[in-house]
């Protein structure tokens, strides 16, 4: 062969190795790839016990993938307004004649209920006054976002709960910030206050709060960045209150597995001895940017659904979310095992499901990062206020009357821009 010859394959080959993916990273791994080690073709050896164990797994994951491919989204709708028409649809099939009777009582239902009433008229806010409120710094929060977009809005007023629990009133419709599927809660989901203010306030690391969405998305941003995937620890991660018995399985199972993960309690308002975070003194509370230095994170639900949810994504690890039930207005865009891996609430498959993250490393880190991707590019801040207007908007569509002007209760306060938290 000449000496050009062997120069143009020498060449060739290593033009061929720069192509090669040697990065620890995994950014472009993909299922097809990790599917190719536990599954064998007429060529192959029968599978291995173990390698049969994580298949149920793979197949989810590989599902999930087809399931997000062939999803098709409607052009003219934003990204998250399907949750706004599930939340309608119940209210379509009322008697909208009905509704606007129980709407012309709000005042009483607000008192009742102890709800907020808010009046839009002439691109003013209005509302009870503070000593009326149950949790002002959540309204404070919630203003914010009503504040930016009232000058779209028409005049219209709209009950608001900022109780954690939602209402579930079958003839008036109130909006909340959470509601449980299982109950088929009536309530119309708004985005909740914490994404500019009023909570909730987390002991010593956050006492008057997590803080503002943007702020907290740099923050988070920057940790990803110092824990990227190849320096994470391997192992799963929990710290958090006792609020409900729910939780104890992880707990026990960290205790006895601490090279799987480390799950511990906090303290909460209730704690009054090491009874009470199951024999064991409580753990220091961490700020959530500390979190990133796990690969696997658990999110559990609290009184309603739980505020860390976002946060947790925007570490770039894998979020091992427990329970379905109970749900913000973003929730229904997550697609299980493409985004999360979810796991029942009894946590039965708990242990499965770390040993099977710690065996498939490259396929766990591709559905942390399309979690982390579609939060980041997603859930901003300008996607937030757009939800809010889209919500009014068609609240307003539903239930407005433009035949009976909208008029200022006689105690009511007008609210104006407060500075930035």
């Amino acid at each position: 062969m000449s000496f050009h010859g062997v120069h143009l394959i020498i060449i060739i080959y290593l033009f061929l190795c720069a192509k090669i993916d040697t990065s620890p990273e995994y950014e472009s791994g993909d299922v097809n790839h990790e599917k190719t080690k536990y599954f064998r073709d007429e060529n192959q050896p029968l599978l291995s016990p173990t390698d049969v164990q994580w298949e149920k797994y793979i197949k989810l994951i590989e599902q999930a993938e087809k399931d997000h491919l062939n999803r098709t989204d409607d052009p003219n709708l934003t990204v998250f307004h399907q949750q706004i028409d599930r939340d309608f649809s119940y209210w379509k099939n009322q008697s909208i004649d009905g509704i606007r009777r129980q709407l012309t009582v709000s005042e009483a239902t607000a008192h009742a209920h102890r709800l907020t009433l808010y009046q839009i008229i002439n691109h003013r806010l209005y509302r009870q006054t503070e000593d009326q409120l149950i949790f002002p710094a959540r309204n404070h929060g919630i203003e914010h976002f009503l504040l930016n977009i009232i000058d779209s809005l028409p005049d219209m007023e709209f009950l608001l709960n900022t109780y954690d629990w939602p209402q579930n009133q079958p003839t008036i419709p109130i909006l909340s910030f959470s509601k449980s599927l299982d109950s088929r809660d009536t309530d119309i989901l708004y985005p909740a206050w914490a994404f500019w203010d009023g909570g909730p306030a987390l002991g010593s690391v956050y006492p008057t709060g997590i803080g503002r969405w943007d702020v907290m998305r740099q923050t988070l941003n920057k940790a990803r960045q110092t824990y990227p995937w190849s320096k994470k620890e391997s192992r799963g991660f929990f710290r958090g209150s006792r609020t409900s018995p729910e939780r104890d399985p992880l707990i026990l199972l960290s205790r006895s597995s601490p090279d799987l993960l480390d799950a511990q309690y906090t303290k909460n308002q209730a704690w009054k001895s090491d009874e009470d975070t199951l024999g064991y003194p409580p753990a220091s509370e961490l700020k959530h940017e500390d979190f990133c230095q796990f690969k696997y994170l658990f999110n559990f639900r609290g009184v309603a659904a739980s505020f860390r949810l976002r946060h947790l994504f925007l570490c770039g690890s894998l979020v091992l979310h427990v329970g379905s039930d109970w749900i913000e207005f973003f929730y229904d865009r997550l697609e299980p095992w493409y985004h999360y891996i979810p796991i029942s609430t009894d946590l039965h498959e708990v242990k499965d499901i770390l040993l099977f993250a710690q065996s498939n490393d490259r396929l766990v880190a591709k559905i942390a990062r399309q979690g982390r991707d579609f939060i980041w590019n997603a859930l901003t801040m300008q996607n937030v206020e757009l939800y809010w207007k889209e919500l009014l908007l068609e609240y307003y569509k539903l239930f407005g009357n433009p035949q009976k002007p909208v008029t200022k209760k006689a105690k009511f306060m007008q609210i104006h821009r407060r500075p930035k938290p």
